[in-house]
């Protein structure tokens, strides 16, 4: 009976208010602050100090910065001051615009940016230099500590700040953003739908203007009425027009927010409008329903003040909605979801979260266009089995996303381009060998590779089975990614690499002397020539007789076996104890060793007496063990070399230390269940010491 460990599975996104304190010292927010009011000290953060590694990591500053403290700058600093709106969002020297965007857009939603910005914090009573914010990453909320010496030059903020010099709240969002991403540098270049999601747990959809739908308008407004961040850009068809100022005052590659969309009466027609706002702050449209426009005198002075018209120089703009989709390429929504804000809604998506490597060599296997390889990829099962309220069909949508890559910009860590597809699943609980995928068409996939943070695309499936599969576009690419599947109603998923099953044998009998063949009689005299006059083979001879037998074997690259791995070997089959082989024993590993030999050269496809990583997933299928994706992760950058590859004797250690590793679990397990208190994943990880 095999014996199979099953993973935890697709995880629960936690409760919004759960946020998890990140501070080194493992103290929350209140402690940290408690803890400088009780010394007399304003906090310093050791984690995110104020000095040039947290600035930059490629360059050094062009200008003396002077970290100061907001009362060091001004008389009266105050936190949040006549409310936190998208007036308070001007941008400095860094050239992170698509942030920005994305802070004036989360003004806009009480709700969300109270999340964001706890209210639990000022320069009154109990104020001790330390401040705190709360950010999403990955299907967790974190709550990120920061001290308030900011980087200054002539007594000014470097980079993000109020258009009131007394208010600070944005400047230290924005430095514990920085933080969050390890350095000020690191938020140089982005998208904007990546904040927004950092801000709300939501998920993203992005249109193109000149390819929306009809009702795009309507479609924009209720996302707006939701609560759901909006923003657009203009695209760049190369870096010269980077910040190219179009006819109309507009800039190409730069990050706007969408603040509002309404109508008016104008000659006697409703016209519909969108409001714009530019976050540095000024450089607005120029065309119809510009500031200044002529259109405006036909509008009354009660209309005007409804929709918060003004004049002023200050970034934000209203602009007919048909000039918006003529000139912006691009609108990007973030939906907010159940475990974010809207806990009246009436609506509410069902979401499950996948966590996941792709690893060189196992589980790093391209699209499917590298086929040798892409059946290596993690495999979602995913099961359908309630259509839509009303409707015919279920509708999903997949965001995969790929973690912590502008943290690690700074190692030389690009955005990979990443994607997935989805196919029918067969009547099977394993994970799809290659044939499967060279044989089946998907029957869904992300509308393209590309290489932004996340990817994602909503579909309508029927009621059914399908597998999963999120990769990166080339293989031997790796990074950590979350998969999350939201459905209108509950979906199933299990993580096809997530389960360990051991199809051990038993160990055969002895074969009684009056039933053995020549052959076994022949096998016997050999064994006696090794095991000499006490007819046991120790450790020393074992390692003797395999070194010599398999450095002859043809078609296998056989470097050595070591002491150490004769002792395991011995181990395998040693009934007695006694750290030797008898006869019975000798010959079970000898079968063995024949059985693996066999293995190793079915899975050697290109004849090379070596057998890639990649195949060694169904190479130990075969010998009875599925491993989850992680286990084999560990086993492949233990066993494979730089190539990813592994010889003879790499493969026959790995299977020597998996059997012994896997009996012994077995025997602990069945004899004291209160014993184990590891999983066998974890237990063959420990004992295999990798």
């Amino acid at each position: 009976m095999p014996y199979l460990y099953r993973a935890a599975g697709p995880q629960e996104p936690p409760a919004p208010r759960d946020a998890r304190s990140t501070h080194s010292s493992r103290q929350t927010f209140e402690q940290l602050r408690q803890e400088c009011l009780r010394k007399g000290i304003l906090f310093e953060d050791a984690d995110f100090p104020a000095n040039s590694s947290s600035l930059f990591y490629s360059e050094r500053p062009q200008i003396p910065f002077v970290w100061k403290r907001p009362g060091e700058i001004v008389k009266n600093p105050e936190f949040i001051l006549g409310g936190a709106t998208r007036t308070d969002i001007c941008q400095g020297e860094l050239g992170d615009c698509w942030l920005l965007a994305a802070v004036a857009s989360l003004t806009l939603n009480e709700k969300a940016l109270a999340r964001v910005v706890p209210q639990d914090q000022s320069f009154g009573p109990g104020y001790a230099g330390i401040f705190h914010f709360q950010f999403w990453q990955h299907s967790e909320w974190l709550d990120v500590v920061v001290d308030d010496r900011l980087p200054t030059f002539r007594d000014r903020l470097i980079f993000l700040h109020s258009a009131d010099h007394n208010e600070f709240w944005s400047a230290l969002l924005e430095k514990a953003y920085a933080k969050l991403n390890g350095s000020y540098e690191a938020l140089k270049g982005g998208s904007t739908i990546e904040a927004m999601e950092d801000f709300t747990g939501g998920v993203a959809e992005t249109f193109a203007t000149r390819e929306a739908p009809e009702n795009f308008c309507e479609i924009l407004e209720k996302a707006l009425k939701r609560g759901s961040l909006v923003g657009c850009s203009i695209d760049i068809r190369n870096s010269a027009e980077s910040e190219a100022r179009t006819p109309f005052g507009l800039i190409k590659g730069h990050a706007y927010t969408v603040t509002g969309i309404d109508q008016v009466n104008f000659r006697g027609r409703r016209t519909k409008l969108i409001r714009v706002r530019n976050p540095w702050g000024q450089v607005e449209w120029s065309g119809s329903w510009s500031d200044s426009s002529p259109e405006w005198r036909a509008v009354s002075p009660a209309e005007q003040q409804r929709l918060h018209h003004t004049a002023l120089d200050d970034g934000e703009f209203w602009m007919a909605f048909d000039d918006f989709a003529a000139h912006f390429d691009k609108v990007e929504v973030c939906n907010l979801t159940p475990n974010a804000l809207e806990d009246g809604a009436a609506h509410r998506w069902e979401v499950t979260v996948h966590q996941g490597s792709w690893v060189r060599g196992s589980t790093a296997g391209g699209c499917r266009n590298f086929l040798d390889t892409f059946w290596t990829n993690p495999q979602i099962k995913l099961s359908l089995t309630e259509e839509d309220e009303g409707q015919e069909g279920c509708t999903i949508l997949v965001a995969l996303m790929q973690k912590d890559r502008r943290k690690l910009k700074r190692f030389g860590a690009d955005v990979l381009t990443i994607g997935y597809a989805i196919y029918q699943c067969p009547d099977k609980e394993e994970h799809l060998s290659k044939d499967f995928f060279r044989y089946h068409a998907s029957q869904a996939r992300s509308k393209t590779f590309v290489n932004l943070r996340e990817v994602s695309d909503r579909f309508k499936l029927p009621p059914g089975e399908y597998i999963l599969i999120p990769s990166t576009f080339e293989p031997h690419q790796e990074a950590d990614f979350c998969l999350r599947i939201f459905s209108e109603k509950k979906a199933i998923t299990r993580d096809l690499d997530g389960d360990v099953l051991l199809e051990l044998p038993e160990p055969p009998k002895p074969t009684p002397p009056d039933q053995e063949t020549e052959e076994h009689r022949q096998f016997r005299a050999l064994f006696e020539r090794i095991a000499g006059e006490d007819l046991e083979v120790t450790a020393e001879e074992l390692e003797h007789v395999l070194n010599a037998v398999l450095r002859k074997k043809k078609g296998i690259r056989f470097e050595q076996l070591s002491l150490v791995s004769c002792k395991n070997i011995i181990s395998l089959t040693d009934t007695s104890g006694n750290g030797k082989l008898d006869f019975d024993e000798f010959k079970v590993f000898w079968d063995k060793l024949k059985t693996w030999t066999d293995l190793f050269l079915q899975f050697d496809a290109d004849k090379s007496g070596t057998m890639s990583s990649y195949e060694l997933r169904t190479a130990l299928r075969a010998a009875g063990f599925q491993l989850s994706g992680h286990l084999l992760q560990l086993i492949v950058l233990r066993y494979a070399d730089e190539g990813l590859q592994l010889g003879f004797d790499d493969f026959l250690n790995c299977l020597v230390r998996l059997e012994n590793a896997s009996r012994v679990f077995q025997a602990l397990s069945t004899k004291n269940k209160d014993f184990i208190h590891l999983n066998i994943n974890e237990f063959i990880t420990l004992t295999m010491n990798i």
